[in-house]
């Protein structure tokens, strides 16, 4: 009878203790709370992307990660992002490459005119190639994964067919597409985005370099008539997905195993995406009664061959800097050409 008294007491105590402890490991067991900063305004198709990226994780952790989003640069702007990103100020972030000149110099391999014929090929390169050459310049990140949008086009108000239509012609563009606009004979002018529908409207320029899908999206279709399809000559812009390196160290290697699980899943999903949207686009713009203008073999040949100026620039720096610049290009290009 003592002994059963005993146990009863001993069982007492530890369900006493049990009780105290339980709430304790609830409080152990707080979701880890991260911030995900990005430029894409709301409604952006990417903007949703991005949303269900963050659910699918909470989901997969049970709720022990949790993500608020920033969007439109309301914690960071563009070309503070990657910065923002390094220094803790969010935890995760995504934007352009080309933001941020410079920055990532190998890594700009991907924004070159290497001819592009849809979102899903340019996505599926950016990430081969950062797994493949693994860039110094993003060791002060976890990089989870890469975005790139659809190829860049030619938006006209006037035919365009061969080289020769190019002359004299101003294009809004800038950066890379700068230096495309002018290895083709035009005139780069530069501006935002913003800024383009004004001034295709008001005649300051008389086309713009842009993925087709800004047709709807900035409703340039509405002041254009013509879209040239140089998919010989296209190019892309690469966007980052990285996240805090010591955020990163410091989760539970099971929650980065679930990440890195639906980083893979997210870079099949983007692609389609982005491809999606350069089909609203071109929806948009033959509903006004817009036209693709086909380049012949022969003159997507010549434009390609006049772009290429391009890669010799790209390697010039990259020999100065001493990156293996040929080797990437030659792996992208190969790439390319099995797609």
């Amino acid at each position: 009878m003592k002994k059963f008294r005993l146990t009863i007491s001993v069982l007492c105590v530890m369900g006493f203790m049990l009780f105290l402890w339980i709430p304790g490991a609830k409080a152990q067991q707080k979701p880890i709370k991260l911030t995900y900063s990005h430029f894409w305004p709301v409604g952006h198709p990417v903007t949703n992307l991005i949303a269900d990226w963050a659910k699918e994780i909470e989901k997969r952790t049970h709720g022990g990660v949790a993500i608020t989003i920033f969007p439109s640069g309301t914690l960071t702007p563009a070309d503070k992002c990657y910065d923002g990103v390094v220094k803790g100020i969010s935890g995760i972030g995504s934007s352009a490459l080309s933001y941020t000149k410079g920055r990532f110099p190998l890594m700009e391999v991907i924004d070159l005119p290497l001819g592009y014929k849809n979102a899903t090929v340019a996505v599926n390169l950016a990430n081969a190639t950062y797994k493949k050459y693994q860039p110094k310049e993003m060791s002060d990140v976890k990089v989870m994964y890469f975005q790139a949008h659809g190829p860049g086009l030619f938006h006209f108000k006037k035919l365009v067919r061969t080289l020769e239509d190019l002359k004299g012609l101003k294009i809004r563009s800038t950066g890379l597409s700068a230096k495309i606009v002018a290895a083709l004979g035009a005139t780069p002018v530069a501006m935002t985005m913003g800024e383009t529908y004004d001034a295709l409207a008001k005649g300051v320029v008389d086309g713009s370099t842009a993925p087709i899908a800004a047709l709807e999206g900035f409703k340039w279709g509405e002041v254009v008539k013509y879209t040239t399809e140089n998919f010989g000559s296209s190019f892309t812009a690469a966007f980052f997905v990285v996240m805090n390196k010591s955020t990163w160290n410091g989760l539970p290697p099971e929650v980065q195993k679930i990440i890195e699980g639906v980083n893979e899943e997210w870079i099949k999903k983007t692609g389609p995406v982005w491809d999606e949207y350069d089909k609203t686009g071109r929806d948009f713009a033959l509903k006004l009664g817009n036209q693709m203008i086909p380049l012949s073999k022969e003159e997507e040949e010549r434009w390609a061959k006049k772009v290429s100026v391009t890669f010799d620039d790209y390697l010039k720096d990259m020999e100065k800097k001493g990156l293996p610049g040929a080797e990437v290009l030659k792996f992208c290009q190969d790439f390319l050409k099995n797609q």
